[in-house]
């Protein structure tokens, strides 16, 4: 017998009753802009997620609702193999804070067959929480994609410093992000993100000269080059 499915409804249900107004107010101070929100914790919808299992439809009738918490569930349950291209950048011109931006890269973009196309492709693009995708993705893939090639990351370098001149806080943070993962995958990548962290320090403007500092702090630090040559 085919296991019944979870509704949209009983899951608002079980949203609305885990709602935290204090959880919700304390947003703003993460710079997190969500108007419909019941204020859930992480652990609180990755128990939900676990819960509910892989559930394409469910996924897209909670992303439907608009509400924070339902779209960061939306996320977790969806199942990549079902994720059309179509609908990950119909989800990217719907991005409204940034830890959505993350969510949605880290629990599911990064397992479709598009992430490193779109990881590049929205390098391009000019609103900010959609720029930040392209760099959100680019740092999960040189978390999580260990079968990669060094050419690859080494491909998104060019994208990283041309993006280190843009002043807004939350893309500067995802292009340094991104380039402070790549360089931490490994000794080669070390040394061509040190490169680009040079190059883009060399350009002078605020945002650029932030990325770098905050960048090369880390990828030259002793505890990172112990760990790389450890590893290698």
């Amino acid at each position: 017998m085919p296991t019944k499915k979870t509704s949209r409804t009983e899951v608002m249900k079980r949203i609305k009753a885990l709602a935290n107004p204090a959880n919700r107010a304390a947003m703003a101070r993460f710079g997190i802009r969500a108007t419909k929100a019941y204020g859930l914790t992480a652990p609180q919808i990755k128990r939900l997620a676990r819960e509910i299992g892989k559930d394409h439809r469910l996924a897209q009738r909670l992303w439907a609702t608009g509400i924070h918490d339902a779209r960061h569930l939306a996320a977790m349950i969806d199942d990549p193999r079902a994720v059309t291209e179509a609908q990950i950048e119909r989800w990217l011109r719907e991005f409204d804070s940034w830890d959505i931006v993350d969510g949605c890269c880290r629990y599911l973009f990064l397992f479709t067959p598009f992430a490193w196309k779109k990881a590049a492709e929205w390098s391009c693009c000019k609103k900010e929480y959609e720029k930040r995708a392209a760099f959100s993705l680019m740092a999960y893939l040189a978390i999580h994609d260990k079968q990669a090639p060094d050419e690859r990351f080494a491909r998104l370098l060019p994208l990283i410093k041309r993006a280190a001149t843009d002043e807004r806080n939350f893309v500067k943070k995802a292009v340094n992000w991104a380039l402070r993962q790549i360089g931490k995958r490994n000794l080669a990548l070390n040394r061509l993100a040190i490169k680009t962290a040079e190059d883009v320090r060399a350009i002078g403007s605020p945002a650029a000269r932030w990325i770098a500092a905050d960048a090369l702090r880390e990828l030259t630090s002793s505890a990172v080059q112990r760990r790389l040559r450890a590893r290698a």
